[in-house]
């Protein structure tokens, strides 16, 4: 699944098998929802930046790394867009480098810097470890400290969600329209998610939803996270490599960018989703069927189910919160703060 629809449905549907499994840490989650399905998204994808700029509008377009041949407000030309941190501009595509595998901490580091991947069997100790010494600053119920602690929960749920959807982690059993993570599959996979399972099983009012999540404020402890500040704490003593505390300032000024940029980002891409009602069903905008090869709205749908899309998304819950159980034994005093 792609992008924000897919990584805030894994925020919800692990928090929910976390309820089922009566988790101490539920009532911290519940309480601080939003900064945990914002850390479920933008704990990890710190490109969510603009890719160009439309010639014809000056208007910002596009999705940082995911190539842009034409605008998609006039149809006319685009130039690159440029993040501009102090004296210098960066491609999204650095920035990408630069941070994109940190974030992901088991996958997505750049070649140079591969040797600093985390293995999946240690990826609960490096959480844990990162909420321990966020929680040595904070008294219990501490809002400037309890509120990073769901973030660091979400963060956790992204990285399990993508390792298992792009086959980093095996396991995950799905077959849609020509694979598990391809770009024909992620409309479907998203409209699928947004309708069938978001609005008419959940209920789920996307926008107050989405809108509350991009209003949330930047957790300074996702660079301690990324290990993007001097080395201290627990996390320090037990990682000691790869901290880069040099690129904390240009750290902070992207975090504050995905913040930026998220919102004009979700007033374009909503209305993608829409669906209209004809004699034959509902059917999605003619773009998202032309990126699914053609299929109709009714041919995603069935093709989920016979999938068995929404076994895959429990899937992904389901390892998730095994991994929020590693940590929770890790930190036992976690129930204490709930």
């Amino acid at each position: 699944m792609s992008g924000i629809i897919g990584h805030t449905m894994y925020g919800v549907l692990a928090l929910r098998e976390s309820r089922a499994r009566g988790l101490p840490i539920v009532p911290l989650l519940e309480r601080y929802e939003p900064s945990y399905l914002c850390g479920a998204y933008l704990g990890s994808d710190v490109v969510t930046m603009p890719e160009a700029v439309c010639v014809d509008t000056g208007e910002e377009v596009g999705y940082a790394t995911v190539p842009l041949a034409r605008s998609p407000i006039t149809g006319g030309a685009v130039r690159p867009w440029m993040f501009r941190f102090e004296d210098r501009e960066y491609r999204p595509r650095e920035i990408f480098d630069r941070f994109y595998g940190r974030a992901h901490l088991v996958f997505g580091w750049a070649t140079a810097d591969r040797q600093h991947t985390v293995p999946w069997d240690h990826l609960a100790d490096f959480v844990a470890l990162t909420i321990q010494d966020s929680l040595t600053s904070h008294p219990a119920g501490d809002e400037t400290g309890d509120r990073p602690v769901a973030y660091l929960f979400g963060w956790l749920v992204h990285i399990v969600g993508d390792s298992l959807i792009k086959s980093v982690r095996p396991g995950l059993r799905l077959t849609l329209l020509d694979g598990t993570y391809t770009p024909a599959n992620r409309p479907v996979q998203d409209l699928v998610t947004f309708h069938e399972i978001g609005r008419k099983q959940l209920g789920i009012d996307w926008k107050p939803l989405l809108d509350g999540l991009a209003a949330t404020p930047i957790e300074p402890v996702q660079l301690h996270a990324m290990r993007l500040t001097r080395p201290r704490g627990r996390l320090a003593q037990c990682f000691p490599n790869a901290w880069s505390p040099e690129d904390e300032p240009l750290a902070l000024a992207v975090f504050a960018e995905n913040r930026r940029y998220l919102k004009p980002y979700l007033a374009r891409l909503l209305p993608d989703y829409d669906l209209t009602d004809t004699p034959d069903g509902p059917q999605c905008r003619a773009e998202m069927s032309r990126l699914a090869k053609g299929w109709t709205y009714a041919e995603m749908v069935a093709a989920a189910k016979q999938a068995d899309f929404e076994g895959a998304l429990r899937q992904i819950a389901t390892t998730t919160v095994d991994l929020f159980e590693e940590v929770l034994e890790r930190l036992p005093q976690l129930g204490r703060r709930s």
